[in-house]
């Protein structure tokens, strides 16, 4: 029988450790033969697990993935990154010395009175975002800066997480990585159908038709950036052509229909090209043309839907906007077309804005437009001048509007009676032309919105309108 390289006492030793006293010696060299048979298959095994992760270097995990491939329990607490170390020790005289591993001895007493480990968290499911409008957002569960490869960053020192700094002679020089915002053929294609569609003014019918597709396309949310800027830049370079401004106003109304579209993060991008076309000096190359009113009307229609539809979320939209029109309707030294923009921009704001922004400053822009407005010649400032005056009478309209129909009485009736409540009698009459207010209301309506547009009302004869002002006024007396 051949001699095995594996010695037959280990094989007594461990027959002996189980029970076995009495094992005879060919049993023992049978069972010797054998054992050195399998450590070579498992090294064999292992060894094609090495070679395969081009390595020269057997590893623990090798091993294991051999014993799993022979269908062998593996060997656990033994791991390539732990090293292993053997402790020697001799038994008798004269005997070969005991080779054993080495354990970290733990002391009982530590291990009683250490604190308990914190219960682990129950398996769970959560989301995050990848990517949102193509752009990767900074957060743990995506990859950062700091996980590229040392190779990629040769040449470059990380001082922040999103930007790298050259670390050769051009110390200093900061080198962000940008963004590249890649869209497919067809998308592309699409955008340069639509501008050129929008664009065209003889033809309305394909005008319409763009406009169409992009209030109910639900596949532009890549395109919406482009569209963006596509507008903020013809606004810009485009102020004397109103047919363009029209159309990019008519884009932002369709963006903001289309459901399918995210459009708040490019509110700070849109809200700048609105106020362009709202409050401009001169919108249009003529000066004697009236096609840029409605430009304007367009943009604070347009104004006002954003403030209703994400002034809740964003709490210093609407104040901002609002400061904004304010400061441009109280500055006598802009042109008559841009206190014109501000006071429908206000009025879009909603009734609060009417009537505590613009009722108490129409008295006092009275006196910048009365003189042009009491002209017997017909300038273009004056119709600038009634324009402005029409847009502070339809924004006390706006006010008054969305009264009660039970509470309009009759022809012949008296609308507003609060001789009970401050000891005035303020009424007004239809019967007669001439006497549409009573005194006491006409004064009343004098003091608080001047003569201009006290004439105005009763022009117009808008009972709305006197009521509402009546109990702003009866509303000051009593917090007064």
């Amino acid at each position: 029988m051949v001699a095995s390289v594996w010695p037959p006492d280990t094989v007594k030793d461990v027959a002996e450790s189980i029970g076995i006293s009495q094992l005879d010696d060919s049993v023992a060299k049978v069972l010797a033969l054998d054992i050195e048979y399998r450590i070579h298959e498992v090294i064999q095994e292992a060894t094609k697990f090495m070679r395969h992760a081009r390595r020269t270097i057997l590893t623990v995990s090798d091993i294991s993935h051999a014993l799993r491939v022979l269908n062998v329990e593996p060997l656990y607490g033994y791991h390539a990154f732990r090293p292993v170390r053997f402790g020697e020790s001799l038994l008798e005289q004269g005997q070969p010395p005991l080779y054993y591993l080495e354990d970290d001895d733990i002391e009982f007493d530590k291990v009683i009175h250490a604190p308990l480990p914190k219960v682990p968290r129950d398996i769970s499911y959560s989301v995050h975002w990848l990517a949102i409008e193509g752009v990767q957002p900074a957060i743990p569960q995506n990859p950062s800066i700091s996980d590229t490869p040392a190779s990629d960053k040769k040449g470059f020192q990380v001082i922040n997480n999103n930007s790298w700094t050259l670390s050769g002679p051009a110390t200093g020089v900061e080198v962000k990585h940008l963004v590249k915002h890649v869209i497919s053929k067809e998308l592309r294609l699409y955008f340069e159908r639509i501008n050129a569609a929008i664009l065209d003014e003889n033809n309305e019918r394909l005008r319409l038709a763009a406009l169409a597709s992009l209030r109910l396309d639900s596949g532009l949310h890549q395109l919406l950036p482009y569209f963006v800027s596509l507008v903020a830049e013809k606004i810009t370079h485009n102020l004397k052509h109103l047919f363009t401004l029209n159309m990019m106003m008519q884009i932002t109304w369709a963006l903001f229909d289309n459901p399918n579209l995210f459009i708040e993060p490019y509110l700070h991008q849109i809200i700048p090209s609105i106020l362009t076309c709202l409050v401009a000096k001169k919108l249009g190359d003529n000066a004697a043309s009236q096609d840029h009113y409605a430009l304007r009307d367009l943009s604070a229609s347009l104004l006002g839907l954003i403030c209703q539809r994400f002034g809740d979320v964003y709490h210093t939209l609407k104040p901002r906007i609002t400061r904004t029109l304010l400061k441009a309707f109280l500055d006598n030294k802009k042109p008559f077309t841009t206190h014109y923009g501000a006071i429908i921009g206000l009025a879009t704001m909603g009734k609060e804005v009417v009537r505590v922004l613009i009722i108490p400053n129409i008295k006092i822009y009275e006196i910048l437009i009365k003189d042009d407005i009491n002209s017997t010649e017909l300038t273009f400032k004056k119709m600038e001048a009634m324009k402005c005056l029409e847009a502070l009478f339809n924004s006390l309209r706006f006010m008054s509007k969305d009264e009660a129909p039970d509470q309009i009485p009759e022809a012949h009736e008296t609308l507003f009676d609060m001789s009970e409540t401050h000891e005035m009698s303020c009424k007004i009459s239809t019967n007669n032309k001439n006497d549409f207010l009573s005194p006491q209301t006409h004064d009343i309506l004098i003091e608080m919105i001047g003569e201009l547009m006290t004439n105005k009302i009763i022009k117009e004869k808008d009972e709305k309108i006197v009521k509402a002002l009546l109990e702003i006024h009866h509303l000051g007396q009593i917090f007064h």
